[in-house]
Protein backbone atom coordinates (compact mmCIF):
# COMPACT_ATOMS: atom_id res chain seq x y z
CA UNK A 1 0.00 0.00 0.00
CA UNK A 2 1.39 3.33 -1.04
CA UNK A 3 1.95 5.51 2.04
CA UNK A 4 0.91 8.69 0.23
CA UNK A 5 -2.39 7.07 -0.75
CA UNK A 6 -2.94 5.90 2.81
CA UNK A 7 -2.41 9.47 4.05
CA UNK A 8 -5.24 10.84 1.89
CA UNK A 9 -7.73 7.98 2.28
CA UNK A 10 -10.43 8.38 4.91
CA UNK A 11 -13.22 6.20 6.20
CA UNK A 12 -16.29 6.84 4.04
CA UNK A 13 -18.53 6.46 7.10
CA UNK A 14 -16.95 8.79 9.67
CA UNK A 15 -14.23 10.48 7.57
CA UNK A 16 -11.64 9.31 10.13
CA UNK A 17 -8.20 7.87 9.53
CA UNK A 18 -7.56 4.28 8.51
CA UNK A 19 -4.98 1.71 9.58
CA UNK A 20 -3.40 -0.57 6.98
CA UNK A 21 -3.38 -4.26 7.95
CA UNK A 22 -0.84 -5.78 5.56
CA UNK A 23 -1.43 -9.48 6.33
CA UNK A 24 -5.21 -9.25 5.95
CA UNK A 25 -5.01 -6.75 3.05
CA UNK A 26 -7.55 -4.47 4.73
CA UNK A 27 -7.91 -0.85 5.76
CA UNK A 28 -9.38 -0.64 9.25
CA UNK A 29 -11.42 2.15 10.81
CA UNK A 30 -11.01 1.89 14.58
CA UNK A 31 -13.91 4.26 15.28
CA UNK A 32 -16.54 2.37 13.27
CA UNK A 33 -14.87 -1.05 13.77
CA UNK A 34 -15.02 -1.97 10.09
CA UNK A 35 -12.41 -3.28 7.68
CA UNK A 36 -12.38 -2.35 4.00
CA UNK A 37 -10.82 -4.95 1.68
CA UNK A 38 -7.96 -4.26 -0.71
CA UNK A 39 -8.43 -6.18 -3.97
CA UNK A 40 -5.70 -6.19 -6.64
CA UNK A 41 -3.94 -3.34 -4.78
CA UNK A 42 -7.10 -1.18 -4.95
CA UNK A 43 -8.93 -0.26 -1.72
CA UNK A 44 -12.66 -1.00 -1.92
CA UNK A 45 -14.09 1.86 0.11
CA UNK A 46 -17.76 0.87 -0.07
CA UNK A 47 -19.70 0.43 3.16
CA UNK A 48 -21.48 -2.59 1.63
CA UNK A 49 -18.10 -4.31 1.09
CA UNK A 50 -16.77 -3.56 4.58
CA UNK A 51 -16.39 -6.31 7.15
CA UNK A 52 -17.68 -5.51 10.63
CA UNK A 53 -15.09 -6.28 13.26
CA UNK A 54 -16.21 -8.47 16.16
CA UNK A 55 -16.11 -6.89 19.61
CA UNK A 56 -13.35 -9.27 20.70
CA UNK A 57 -11.06 -8.54 17.71
CA UNK A 58 -8.11 -6.31 18.51
CA UNK A 59 -7.77 -3.17 16.36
Amino acid sequence: MDTKLLEILACPICKGSLVYEKEAQELICKVDRVAFPIKDDIPVMLQEEARELPADEEV
